[in-house]
This record gives structure tokens, sequence and C-alpha cells, in this order.
């Protein structure tokens, strides 16, 4: 297995990068090229941009869910906040970080902050596949085992249900901090996790953290899938048992969620398992064009999920215009507020709110 080597000293601007894994690891690269004019441009952009919309995209369903009352009292209202909050947290502390190495040509401040940046970059993203892998489960519930979902998931469950789902995060992350997974990689001006420190532990990691989820979240799909299919192929005798519209919109929403967040984080994760498979014969194989080009995708992930609520969801996207607007002209925000406080309520008990709509 190869040396934990450090990636503390980053190269300086105009020399070259060192790649620990490189036959004659401190020194220049084999080929003797310096790194990629595009990295730091490309890694500016994506950074600025997804945290940009990372923030306002979460944000903006965190507040959708708090004003509507159809978002509210679904049954997995939580979760969708806990996995906006997870998102958040890649926009936070990690990016600032990465910025400004970036701007530096260099690791910015210490070790302290380079892994307590990396810790909180693993929340975001262990939180957001544990808070996915919770939501199927959930739905899985309600759609396949109706009575075990009425009994296991009572509403004074629910938070306590993402109480545990950010303990497992913190639990599958502690352990970096005794294996000395956490360093700086110069390749991507981050704090990550190095995959060369060791082959075991690697391993589990990416089978506890991608694979092992994936894995649950297909199954969870492929039954609500398979059990939506059935439902459309009954008699009209027993609709009744069908799913709802509401309901199959909901599915399909979070799967197609699901599904980016595969698609995303898939190479990064292939390339860690591949690496911890055969660390001496992979590691100088992976070109770090392909290395930095999966890290830039799997950055992207953190702000597709509010655009995904608001292009599937109507209820999302009526709230999106809604707080939008009333951003753009408080004013007249305010005005119409008073109006209809001022008008009596019509026809509440004819239109009841409908639980479990996403």
């Amino acid at each position: 297995m190869l040396e934990n080597g450090s990636f503390s000293n980053c190269c300086e601007a105009g020399e070259l990068a060192v790649r620990p894994g490189w036959p004659g690891a401190g020194s220049a690269r084999p080929s003797g090229t310096a790194r990629p004019p595009w990295v730091a441009p490309a890694l500016s952009v994506v950074l600025i941009v997804t945290t940009a919309v990372d923030v306002v995209g979460n944000l903006l369903v965190i507040l959708s869910v708090l004003r509507n009352r159809k978002l509210r009292n679904a049954g997995e209202h939580l979760l969708l906040v806990s996995l906006a909050s997870a998102d958040l947290a890649a926009a936070s502390y990690p990016s600032l970080l990465v910025l400004a190495a970036i701007f530096r040509d260099g690791r910015a401040l210490g070790e302290v902050h380079c892994e307590a940046s990396a810790f909180v970059m693993g929340l975001s993203v262990t939180g957001s596949i544990f808070n996915i892998t919770a939501f199927a489960v959930n739905r899985c519930c309600y759609a396949c085992r109706r009575g075990v979902y009425q009994q296991i998931y009572q509403p004074w469950h629910r938070p306590l249900y993402i109480c545990l789902v950010w303990l497992l995060t913190v639990g599958a992350l502690v352990p970096n901090f005794f294996t000395g997974s956490l360093e700086y990689d110069p390749r991507i001006y981050s704090c990550t996790f190095i995959r060369t420190a060791s082959t075991w532990y690697t391993m589990a990691v990416v089978v506890v953290h991608f694979f092992l989820p994936i894995a649950v979240v297909s199954f969870c799909y492929l039954c609500i899938w398979v059990l939506v299919l059935q439902a459309r192929r009954r008699a009209k005798s027993e609709t009744k048992l069908c799913p709802k519209p509401s309901d199959v919109r909901s599915f399909r929403t979070m799967f197609v969620a699901f599904a980016i967040f595969a698609i995303c984080w898939a190479p990064l994760y292939g390339i860690g398992l591949a690496v911890a498979i055969d660390p001496e014969e992979i590691t100088p194989q992976v070109p770090e064009g392909l290395f930095v080009a999966s890290y830039l995708l799997a950055y992207f992930n953190s702000c597709l999920n509010a655009l995904v609520y608001g292009l599937l969801n109507q209820n999302f996207r009526r709230e999106y215009k809604k707080i939008v607007s009333a951003l753009w002209n408080p004013r007249c925000c305010v005005q119409n507020a008073s109006k209809g406080s001022q008008a009596p309520p019509v026809g509440n008990a004819q239109h009841p709110v409908q639980l479990d709509t996403l």
C-alpha cells in the first residue's frame, strides 16, 4: 500500500504540483509538466456558481416548507429540511477555504482548519445520502406497508429519526480523525478524504457511504414503482388501493433527486474504490483531469435538489415565485397580505389540506 503522503505542502505559484502515489513522490511530476491551466479557473467558476445556487436554492426549499401547509404537513417535510441543510453545509466553511486556497495557490490555513473543513464537507455529502436513504425508506413504508408506516412514523417519532440520521452521519465520519485520512489535496485546492491512507478503510468508506445506501434506495424505489405499475393495471373496483397522484409525484421527484446524486458522485466513489483495491497499480494511472472533473461533478450536486423540486413540483414552484416576489417587491406583498387578512375565510371545510403531499 502506498504511504500516506502529506498534501500539506502545496505548490507555490509557478511551481509543479506534487501528487502522493506517483513514483518519486516529493519531486516533480513524472511528465515534468505544470498544473493544467484550466483547473483553477474551472474550480473557481464551479465553486462560485454552485455556492450561490446552493445557498439561494436550499434557503428557498426551507422557506417553502415552512410557508406552505401542504409541504409542511407532508410526512417527509422534516427530511426535506434536513436534506437542504446538508446541502447548505457544502456551501459554508469548505467553500470559503477552497476559494482562499485557489487565490493563494496553496493551502490558506493550518491543519486544524483543513480537517474541520473536510469534516464539514463530509457531513454534507454523507448527510445527503443518508437523508435520501431515510426518505426512500419512509416513502417505501408509506406506499407498500401502510400499517407499519402508521405505527413507526408517528409525528413525535419524526424528529427522532432526523436525529438518528445525523448521529449515523457523524459516527461514519469520526474514524477519519484516527486514520489520518483527512489531508490537503493540491489538485483540487481542498482538504478532503485521502484514499491511499488505508486500503481497508477506504473500501469501507466507499461501501458504507455510497454503495450500501444506493442499494437500499434502489430497492425501496423498485418496490414503489412495482406497486405503482400494479395499481395501474387493477380494475376500477380496486382503485381505492391505488397510490394517489400526489404520492406518485412525490416518489418521482425524490427518485430524480436520488438518481442525480448517484450520477454526480459515482465517478468519484468509483475512483476511490479502484484505488482502494490496488493503490500501487491504479493511483499512478488515474489522470489528474479525470479526478478533478469527477470532483467538480460531485461538488455541483449540492445545488441541484432545489432545482429538481422547482421543476417537478408545483407546490415548490408556487412558493418559490411567492418568496422571490416578496423579496423583489416587499411593499406590494405586505399590502396583499393585509388585504387577505381582512377577507373572511371561505371554503376551508371544502378544501382540506391533503396530508403526505410533496
